[in-house]
């Protein structure tokens, strides 16, 4: 075995060029797997990030309210009040659609939501400066708010400078009372995460001169049970509507699992496109060992009538076939570990090989050699030595 690879060594370091084109085709292919499938994990830790940011507990509900069917903030407390073991938090969301303006500065981009005081559990973001949104704010339907951080920085230069000035909300002229810390480390924009204003959703409903509100956020206290307290929801929601098509609820870890699964599916779909280039290899790897017996023959011949077993010629080709396949597959490995972080950079991202890429993509690149290189070695194990010998 020790003499056979030592051989298989000899003979790839031999013919160098051709050994290199040979292995061409495994360094693409198992490369382009790993690549792959780290640009797909990479783009999937992307996601489970942005949907942990906003929150896998919460149930987005969405209602159609009308004159002789509908659900009011108030129904929907009480719902939630009697079900506390499952509920965590409440929050209606009241888009308002408006200008903000601060003497001669105005925003025309800014997210403006009325929402509740416990929307700060939810939103899970700390205060800059300031406080937040409290019940008696909503209770009487105050004009106070609560700015994000660059829409404070614009128009009043700094958090704490915002804390206590009025800003209008088109006719409206609103209190600000706190600032929030800043969510975009990278780049502070306009219609950003971090331009943002949030108002008491009562206040909401009185400058959108509308009572009705159809949106709302509700976190169970444990993930585990967001199917259950779905369910119990969604049975209440029945019971006033008479109808499913009235409401629609749904679940960030819902959304989440079925993007994990669509993804992982893309993941596998992409590197057995790219696992199409190994067998392709794998043809190539076959073909110069077929050329390399041929070349080889007499030397087959010579080593039989020295008494040469027809296992050991046949061990020595496959591992011949074997070795240049795995060194192959070692230098695809180290290029898709320096390509996949540069490919993930230039796209935004952090990416980076993983080790089940890398083990299935070198498990498959050593199994070519051994698999293609078995016909080549029969073919030269099986040479009759006196017609070996009188080959030119």
């Amino acid at each position: 075995m020790r003499q056979s690879f030592k051989m298989a060594i000899k003979n790839i370091l031999s013919n160098k060029m051709r050994s290199f084109l040979t292995m061409l085709g495994i360094i693409i292919g198992v490369a382009s797997v790993i690549i792959l499938v780290g640009l797909v994990e990479g783009q999937m830790n992307y996601i489970r990030a942005s949907f942990s940011d906003m929150g896998t507990n919460q149930l987005q509900v969405q209602l159609t309210n009308t004159p002789t069917r509908s659900v009011s903030p108030q129904d929907l407390y009480a719902f939630y009040d009697k079900n506390r073991a499952y509920y965590k938090e409440i929050s209606p969301q009241v888009p308002v659609k408006a200008t903000i303006k601060h003497k001669t500065d105005k925003l025309t981009k800014t997210r403006i939501s009325g929402v509740s005081e416990q929307f700060y559990g939810i939103d899970a973001k700390k205060l800059e400066a300031g406080r937040y949104i409290q019940y008696s704010d909503i209770a009487s339907r105050q004009p106070v708010c609560v700015l994000g951080y660059f829409t404070a920085a614009r128009l009043f230069g700094s958090a704490e400078a915002a804390v206590g000035e009025s800003v209008r909300f088109d006719g409206n002229v609103v209190k600000v009372v706190g600032v929030l810390q800043r969510r975009d480390k990278d780049e502070l924009k306009q219609g950003g995460p971090d331009d943002r204003a949030l108002l008491p959703y009562t206040t909401a409903l009185l400058m959108n001169q509308n009572a009705d509100v159809s949106e709302y956020i509700i976190t169970v206290d444990k993930v585990e049970e967001i199917a259950a307290a779905r369910i119990l929801l969604t049975v209440f929601l029945q019971r006033r509507y008479k109808s499913p098509d009235y409401f629609y609820i749904s679940s960030m870890s819902e959304m989440l699992k079925s993007m994990e699964s669509t993804m992982s599916m893309m993941s596998a779909a992409l590197g057995g496109i790219a696992g199409i280039s190994l067998l392709v290899a794998g043809v190539g790897v076959m073909n110069i060992m077929l050329v390399s017996v041929t070349e080889r023959t007499r030397e087959i011949g010579i080593r039989k009538s020295l008494g040469a077993k027809k296992s050991v010629i046949l061990q020595q080709f496959v591992i011949e076939a074997a070795v240049t396949s795995s060194i192959g597959g070692l230098v695809g490995i180290a290029l898709g570990c320096v390509i996949t972080p540069a490919a993930g950079s230039l796209m935004h991202m952090k990416a980076a090989a993983t080790l089940p890429a890398v083990l299935v993509s070198f498990g498959v690149s050593a199994a070519i050699g051994l698999v293609f290189g078995y016909m080549p070695a029969r073919r030269a194990a099986g040479l009759n030595p006196i017609d070996a010998l009188r080959s030119d």
